[in-house]
């Protein structure tokens, strides 16, 4: 587990560094500048060697740092977990060091940031998109992203043509969405408000 000796060495070493204690794991953000020496050190020296997770998060047009990366380290020695949080350096063009050379797990899970995030990770073997096509012009886990989705032709017109498909917005079944934070995960999902009417029924006056 990790201590308390753990932490305050870490924090003498890495002194722009500070921790938050949630219910699931320790916390630790970090500047972007200095991720790869901290991460460098957690694994060579503090054994946390195996990177679980690599993910993004959008705090929202009206904040500071609109988007910070998050990495989930875990210690077969310590047998826990830890969080890294850690900003991007831009809002409108994030971008953030890549992590594959550290732990070549990063590398896809990079790829999924940059697709859904448009965040741009530097010195990647081969920054591309992993789930949408290269010319997608959207980002969709970006919050100013419609929940709906948006209408947006087939990369190719010989697959269109083909396939007689389109990428088209989802209903939205009397929106508008709205989620809960209480109970299981599964009924917190955004849903429609109002869910009295359909495509197939006309909404109620």
């Amino acid at each position: 587990m990790i201590d308390q000796d753990f932490t305050d060495s870490l924090l003498d070493r890495f002194v722009s560094s500070s921790f938050r204690h949630h219910e699931d794991c320790l916390t630790l953000d970090c500047n972007p500048s200095s991720i790869k020496d901290l991460l460098t050190h957690l694994r060579d020296e503090e054994t946390f060697d195996l990177l679980v997770d690599l993910t993004a998060i959008d705090h929202g047009t009206n904040t500071e740092n609109r988007f910070s990366v998050v990495i989930h380290l875990y210690s077969r020695i310590h047998r826990d977990y830890l969080r890294i949080h850690s900003p991007c350096s831009d809002n409108v063009s994030p971008e953030f060091p890549s992590l594959s050379e550290l732990f070549p797990a990063a590398n896809w899970h990079e790829r999924e940031a940059f697709d859904m995030f448009g965040i741009t990770f530097t010195d990647h073997p081969n920054l591309k998109r992993i789930l949408m096509w290269d010319s997608y012009p959207h980002f969709p886990l970006r919050k100013d992203f419609p929940l709906a989705g948006i209408e947006t032709s087939l990369p190719a017109d010989d697959v269109a043509e083909v396939t007689q498909a389109n990428v088209d917005p989802a209903p939205m079944m009397g929106g508008p969405f709205v989620s809960s934070g209480d109970g299981m995960m599964s009924e917190s999902e955004p849903r429609a408000k109002d869910e009295s009417w359909t495509e197939q029924a006309e909404k109620p006056k």
